[in-house]
């Protein structure tokens, strides 16, 4: 089953009206900006620092070719977040997608990473992915809790996997998220209301 969202969404958070739209090259300048301004430590559990310009450039690269879906919060104007859903359909995990998400300090807390991981994962849902990872520094534990409570499990612990630029190591956690149980809920109640139910039941 596959469904098709449409965008810009508009959701209140406690930060505000918040604008969820999806990325595209014009949105290079928005993103570099909110990229810039993250602590590093934020960009940590990235793959590539997209704080770089020739590292965002590639990336919107790969959402041209289909490879990412990128969506961003915009707030007034500017971005405060972006989530991120990886897909690779010649690999040997085409049925797996990956969420990567960072949101802006000045919003965390009220509401705007909640709602940026639940349209991702949506996204996922509908694009009728298996099964979902998401990986974190071990002591970013606001953004763990966040996915626990869509239902991500811990599935791997990676001991010093990542060097911040002052050379010191930091562990990764891998959650993982099987999807299919999620499967019955949207034949019951349609997408919006499998994620809905699934952030209420706290994922168990």
């Amino acid at each position: 089953m596959t469904e098709t969202r449409s965008y810009p969404r508009h959701v209140k958070t406690d930060a505000g009206d918040i604008e969820l739209r999806k990325m595209s090259r014009a949105d290079e300048p928005a993103v570099l900006a909110f990229a810039q301004k993250l602590p590093t430590h934020d960009l940590l559990f990235l793959p590539r620092n997209i704080s770089q310009p020739k590292v965002l450039s590639a990336w919107i690269n790969e959402i041209e070719r289909g490879a990412i879906t990128s969506l961003l919060a915009v707030k007034n104007g500017k971005v405060v977040g972006c989530g991120t859903l990886v897909r690779d359909p010649h690999s040997w995990s085409p049925h797996v997608g990956e969420i990567r998400m960072v949101v802006s300090q000045d919003v965390r807390g009220q509401g705007v990473g909640r709602a940026l991981s639940q349209e991702t994962f949506a996204l996922a849902l509908g694009a009728g992915l298996e099964k979902l990872s998401v990986q974190m520094t071990v002591d970013q534990q606001a953004a763990i809790e966040l996915f626990e409570s869509l239902g991500f499990k811990a599935e791997a612990l990676l001991r010093d996997h990542v060097r911040d630029v002052d050379g010191k190591k930091h562990d990764i956690v891998v959650l993982g998220h099987n999807v299919a149980q999620v499967r019955a809920q949207m034949e019951a109640y349609g997408l919006p209301g499998a994620v809905q139910g699934l952030a209420e039941a706290g994922g168990d």
